[in-house]
């Protein structure tokens, strides 16, 4: 079911991985995670659990007992003060599959790529929350069709919400990518959308992209740069 979108925010915030690895949740690229001692096509595509529904349920299984306990830290806390400022002014689309801007009480989030912590009945479409562990077959108690999956957008498969979040993009006066690498569409293409549409476009994160479509680049991490962000956005959008 997709979020109540405003059809025109003023603000549209991408974040990605970067936002959450200062509240202990591993990003894809960390050696030594759980991304790197798994091939993508033995866990992250739908071949792979129709071909080994274990190995896939156990490697989500992992990944929702790692965010379990992580706490919103001050980055997403200062996302969800700029949305309690501005309402639906301001549109939070993230590609992060942890519940971290839920728990700073950011409300709606956009999932593009689905929650850890809900599972889908492929025959129905029915979401629950997730158990710990996910068992093969697990019957769906909606539809009651074995075969639950976790909620997960996987490789191959369309990102969740497209036909709200690009109408927002083209519509927004500001586009700010934060805490992620950029290099996967269609996240990827968001900022060139956003700029032709003529907004101003902000990447917020360690390192550059060199992506030409961005006007502003702010270094550093998420914690200490997205409260002065956001503070400097809570000014420029205040309410007249």
């Amino acid at each position: 079911m997709t979020p109540a979108i405003a059809p025109d925010p003023d603000i549209v915030v991408l974040t990605g991985a970067g936002i959450s690895a200062e509240s202990g949740i591993a990003t894809f690229r960390d050696e030594g995670g759980l991304w790197a001692r798994h091939r993508i096509e033995d866990v992250a595509t739908p071949e792979a659990f129709a071909r080994d529904p274990d190995t896939v349920l156990a490697f989500y299984d992992a990944r929702r007992a790692q965010v379990v306990d992580a706490k919103p830290n001050a980055a997403h806390a200062a996302l969800s003060a700029l949305q309690a400022k501005l309402g639906t002014r301001l549109l939070l689309v993230t590609q992060n599959v942890d519940s971290l801007h839920e728990a700073a009480g950011h409300k709606p989030v956009v999932h593009m790529h689905g929650q850890l912590d809900q599972a889908l009945c492929p025959a129905c479409d029915h979401r629950w929350p997730a158990p710990a562990t996910i068992p093969v077959a697990h019957p769906c108690p909606a539809c009651g069709t074995p075969g639950a999956r976790p909620d997960i957008v996987w490789f191959g498969e369309m990102p969740y919400h497209m036909e709200a979040v690009l109408p927002a993009i083209e519509a927004c006066t500001v586009f700010a990518a934060i805490g992620t690498s950029g290099q996967v569409y269609p996240a990827a293409g968001f900022v060139e959308i956003a700029a032709n549409h003529g907004a101003e476009t902000w990447e917020i994160t360690l390192e550059p992209s060199g992506n030409p479509w961005f006007d502003h680049a702010v270094l550093g991490p998420a914690t200490k740069s997205i409260p002065d962000w956001c503070a400097q956005m809570a000014v420029r959008f205040a309410p007249t």
